[in-house]
């Protein structure tokens, strides 16, 4: 005899309503890793709210249903690891946090502030999530020897992304 799907932790079955057929659980595993700058690529998250700014943007992406893994950055960009919902766009998570955080910047901060109009988004398999997170954690250590610029273009040229330079920054 096979366990009921209730013995298993599940629900069990239920037909559904006359003409209708049920639908599956949509599932997914969705890593991003965002980078974004500021604009110009100008200094302008400041040492003062950084920490405050990272910890807004993981609430951001929580009231998106996703899981913020780790943002880190310098004052002139920053990476998100995201786990994200497959009911959310990959343009819909960059575009929310975007703009949410700007006008968070901008009542709370400093009305200069403005992210740049792009963004970059790399998809992350999940055996190279500590890798990823490990690299986003020493962004301090390896800017000291990598500007922005080269590291972005870096990621494009990896991930096989063509592009032409004139198009990138703003």
């Amino acid at each position: 005899m096979q366990p009921t799907a209730q013995a298993l932790g599940g629900q069990a079955k239920t037909s559904a309503p006359e003409g209708r057929k049920k639908m599956s659980h949509t599932s997914g595993n969705i890593l991003l890793h965002l980078i974004f700058s500021t604009h110009q690529r100008r200094p302008l998250i400041k040492p003062e709210f950084q920490p405050e700014l990272f910890a807004y943007l993981g609430g951001i992406v929580r009231e998106m249903d996703g899981v913020a893994l780790i943002i880190n950055g310098t004052a002139d960009h920053l990476h998100m690891l995201v786990r994200i919902r497959p009911s959310h766009s990959a343009a819909e998570i960059a575009r929310v946090v975007k703009t949410n955080s700007s006008r968070w910047i901008h009542e709370k901060w400093s009305a200069d502030f403005a992210w740049q109009t792009g963004y970059g988004v790399f998809s992350v398999s999940e055996s190279n999530v500590a890798a990823v997170t490990r690299y986003i954690a020493l962004q301090e250590e390896h800017h000291k020897k990598h500007s922005f610029r080269d590291e972005f273009l870096v990621f494009l040229q990896k991930n096989g992304v063509a592009y032409d330079e004139k198009y990138i920054w703003d």
